[in-house]
């Protein structure tokens, strides 16, 4: 029986290479748009984020964008568990199947911020800093 260090804190959690945000990431560089996409992959938190990420950049539109941002948070809330996340540890930015789940949580941030929720904003930049990563460097992945 293997025992978790405690020392060293939870491992990192990974989501499937071959999950639904491979398939939004197929649909995607198929030429299909995020909206187009949804239906090929309604539980990837890739295309929730994406369209959260155009509602607020060109659409403008930050209740969309925390109405899109939050589904994809969700959808990948429900991910990471199946993968064996407990609440708590690393989700690595740099696992490529992590970042539509990332995305999302950077965006619901952002969506929070411009509808005035501040505290649901700062909840969730400080998730990200327990994922062990910085809004910068999710930003960056866009």
């Amino acid at each position: 029986m293997s025992h978790e260090n405690l020392l060293d804190g939870p491992a990192p959690t990974l989501l499937p290479a071959d999950g639904a945000d491979a398939d939004a990431r197929d649909a995607l560089t198929s030429g299909s748009s995020a909206r187009e996409a949804v239906p090929a992959a309604p539980s990837s938190s890739l295309v929730w984020a994406i369209l959260a990420e155009h509602a607020l950049a060109d659409d403008g539109d930050p209740v969309a964008a925390y109405a899109y941002a939050r589904t994809g948070y969700h959808r990948g809330l429900d991910a990471l568990r199946r993968a064996g996340w407990r609440g708590r540890g690393p989700v690595p930015v740099d696992h490529v199947p992590n970042q539509g789940f990332l995305r999302a949580l950077l965006a619901l941030g952002e969506a929070a911020e411009a509808i005035e929720e501040s505290d649901e904003s700062a909840r969730c930049l400080q998730f990200l800093l327990d994922c062990g990563t910085s809004a910068d460097e999710v930003a960056a992945l866009r």
